[in-house]
């Protein structure tokens, strides 16, 4: 038996272990009582934001708002992931109505480039979420950063990471619109476009209306950037622990199935307040090994996975939330540190001439 026919072998034993224990079937009553927890916290702060009226009170409502979002987002992660109906179909009209009409976040878009991302974590090359953006998350990235403002932040990015995440909410808006408009995303079927862009459209119709029959413009202004502000802050630290700081696998590298995505993903240790919080994606690797398993099943497939590493001396990387931060923070400000010091360099030259 070949060594790569071996290491393909590792990952079959571990899905028939996890599948002989059930937990891969769907839990339609867990989702069921989920969905209406989160759509309900999604009226009641509408109700909250008329009741509330023409007042700079609505800022609390407009952070409360932020964080029914974030876990509107969730659950439209988890029907991207088809672990919610057996039917694709009821799947993807979930994930549309949840993402395009309720948070405006393009659902195709989005699954088109999650699945380039579960596909190929932390590579170089292939995983979007490490891309060449705002942050240098590799050394050939911050080498490449020629322009004032991209090498400014490069340099400090590690301190400008949270400030940064304010933004990502608006950033996901425009990645979305831009995205429906040029039809860039493969995993749309027929008609699903025309239907995106009929969501998203809705989605800021209603949104604007909203604010502007309840209160003052000036107020909803300061309303929507709260809320998109927190929306951006908690989908950017839900996100963060679970791959940043982890190792990067280099142009040509080759990894099986299993070890490409636990060496790459990061646990995050707590009890169903974690949970919660971080919509079940604190139990990351097994989230990348079973991207469709049911967000309730995760913990339960935690030890059998955490076991399955260990028998075969395979790192299993688990830490604290603050830890989490610690580390992908610790990673940013490295990867800044040769601009950091060609700045320091210059300084005499400069001073010289």
């Amino acid at each position: 038996m070949t060594a790569t026919a071996a290491r393909g072998s590792d990952y079959a034993a571990l899905i028939k272990t996890v599948r002989d224990a059930g937990l891969l079937e769907r839990r339609l009553p867990s989702y069921a009582i989920r969905g209406l927890l989160t759509l309900g916290l999604y009226a009641a702060t509408c109700l909250a934001v008329v009741w509330v009226g023409d007042s700079w009170y609505q800022l609390i409502n407009a952070a409360v708002f932020g964080l029914a979002w974030g876990q509107i987002a969730f659950l439209g992660h988890d029907a991207g992931h088809q672990a919610i109906f057996t039917s694709r179909r009821s799947n993807d009209a979930l994930g549309r109505t949840l993402g395009n009409f309720l948070v405006g976040l393009s659902y195709g878009w989005w699954v088109d480039t999650h699945n380039r991302h579960h596909a190929n974590p932390n590579h170089e090359d292939r995983d979007p979420d490490i891309g060449d953006g705002v942050l240098a998350f590799t050394a050939a990235q911050a080498a490449r950063r020629t322009g004032a403002v991209s090498r400014f932040i490069a340099r400090r990015q590690a301190w400008l990471f949270f400030p940064l995440l304010t933004l990502e909410g608006i950033s996901l808006h425009v990645d979305s619109a831009v995205a429906v408009q040029t039809g860039k995303f493969r995993s749309a079927r027929g008609g699903s476009r025309r239907y995106e862009a009929i969501g998203l459209i809705l989605h800021a119709m209603l949104y604007v209306t909203f604010l502007l029959l309840v209160m003052s413009p000036e107020k909803a202004v300061a309303f929507a950037a709260v809320h998109q502000a927190v929306w951006g802050v908690y989908m950017g630290c839900t996100f963060a622990p679970n791959h940043k700081g982890m190792a990067i696998i280099a142009r040509g590298d080759t990894l099986d199935f299993l070890r490409r995505q636990v060496l790459t993903s990061r646990n995050v240790r707590g009890g169903l307040i974690t949970d919660f919080a971080l919509g079940g994606l604190n139990y990351q690797i097994e989230h990348h090994l079973f991207p469709n398993m049911p967000r309730a099943s995760l913990r339960h497939a935690q030890p059998l996975v955490r076991a399955h590493c260990e028998a075969l001396g395979l790192p299993y990387c688990e830490t604290s939330l603050l830890g989490s931060y610690r580390v992908a923070l610790t990673h940013l400000n490295a990867m800044g540190a040769p601009l950091r010091a060609e700045s320091t360099a210059a300084k005499p030259a400069i001073a010289g001439l």
